[in-house]
């Protein structure tokens, strides 16, 4: 869709204004008159104040979008809009008349000035925006998963004409806006693509993943960070994790679809292992919270890979695909039959080459040195030994000298 407008949109500033009291003039042709000067000194004020040599026709450039995390912002040239016949106070948004928090402000810092209209996004305080969940089969790193979700959040920006009577000489102005969220994420990738926007239809992405984090925490109410030391985790040590989404609207709640462990940061060709896929969970895997708020959490005792066994630690990373649910879906979406399934020991998303963990998770390889214990025992037996033979000795030679001595008292008597 694109904004019409008609040839010559826009009064000239400072229109005949003569003859308002001509009683010859008729009672409705006054009326008219008047509603038009009331206008014009309106713009008049606007344009003295804000536009010098900027007064043009509308273009599709006029208005651009920025899709925030928590709020949405559009920023539209007001010289345009005054040289059609309107001013600031005359752009509504989504025929909010009535909610000041929704009106435009001017910006004459800017160049060249703007009007800038900015709502939080939710649905019960959006200024009137639209939202609109859609689905669609995952594609790339989501290709596993039958159900990914955009949220898409639109609206217009139209002139009100405060003239009159049957009719009007000033074009109305429309400005759409609309931003497309997508709700699948894979933790600490945070490629945004923001583009520009115009007066007819702008679509624009914005991405929710800037309030994404994951932690890792080394007790179960997830309040001490896990600290590794330098030899490494003992193994069974348990590790809770902990994906958060922070400054998120309320109407979300955080899903984890798959978490993995790989041994590069970039997967690609590495061997990984699945703490879960959806309803597949490994054994060990510990599920606490998920797709209830905005945490997620879950734990699972430390292992080692057994391709790392030489080395003196295993050392891994963590990875998590995280969704952004809907209140009202999230249940619908931790049912099995509603996304697809995956055995555990399936081929992962060896494309996915963002890392996910802040830090790499290290376990001491639980080999044991003997040497010095065996080398300690086998002292202690020979000191034994030898102490042992010295006592027999001395035994045989004290028998001995008693039997010396006897037998010679024997032979005297």
């Amino acid at each position: 869709m694109k904004a019409k407008f008609e040839d010559g949109c826009g009064p000239s500033i400072g229109a005949r204004g003569s003859g308002v009291g001509n009683l010859s003039i008729p009672r409705q042709a006054k009326m008219k008159l008047l509603s038009f000067l009331f206008l014009a000194s309106m713009v008049a004020r606007s344009s003295q104040l804000t536009c010098l040599s900027d007064l043009r026709r509308p273009e599709p450039t006029d208005i651009s979008v920025e899709c925030g995390t928590s709020s949405m912002s559009l920023a539209i040239q007001i010289c345009p809009v005054i040289y059609t016949g309107y001013n600031e106070s005359l752009l509504i948004l989504n025929h909010m008349f009535d909610k000041p928090e929704c009106k435009g402000t001017l910006d004459e810092s800017a160049s060249p000035p703007v009007v800038r209209f900015t709502f939080p996004l939710n649905m019960t305080n959006a200024c009137g925006s639209t939202f609109l969940t859609t689905s669609a089969a995952g594609t790339g790193i989501f290709a596993d998963f039958s159900n990914i979700q955009t949220v898409n959040i639109s609206g217009v920006v139209r002139s009100h004409d405060p003239t009159t009577g049957v009719v009007t000489y000033n074009a109305e102005l429309k400005y759409y806006y609309s931003c497309a969220y997508p709700l699948e994420y894979l933790i600490n990738n945070t490629q945004v693509d923001v583009s520009a926007s115009s007066i007819a239809v702008r679509d624009n992405n914005g991405s929710f993943i800037s309030t994404l984090s994951m932690e890792l925490f080394s007790d179960d109410q997830y309040t001490n960070p896990l600290i590794i030391p330098s030899l490494g985790l003992e193994l069974r040590t348990d590790v809770y994790v902990q994906v958060q989404a922070a400054n998120l609207t309320d109407q979300y709640h955080v899903l984890l679809d798959r978490c993995y462990a790989s041994i590069s940061p970039h997967p690609t060709n590495s061997t990984f292992f699945n703490l879960f896929v959806s309803c597949s969970r490994d054994q060990m895997t510990t599920m606490k919270e998920n797709g209830d708020s905005h945490n997620a959490r879950f734990s699972f005792p430390a292992f080692r890979f057994v391709e790392q066994q030489n080395e003196t630690v295993s050392t891994y990373y963590l990875h998590c695909i995280t969704r952004l649910c809907e209140i009202s879906t999230c249940n619908d979406f931790k049912q099995c039959n509603n996304r697809r399934k995956r055995d555990v020991s399936s081929t992962g998303i060896s494309e996915a080459t963002t890392l996910s963990s802040a830090i790499p998770i290290v376990t001491r390889n639980g080999n044991c040195k003997y040497g010095s214990a065996d080398s300690s025992s086998d002292s202690e037996s020979r000191m034994g030994l030898g102490i042992a033979v010295g006592i027999l000795t001395l035994a045989v030679i004290v028998i001995g000298a008693a039997a010396v001595v006897l037998y010679k008292r024997t032979t005297h008597f």
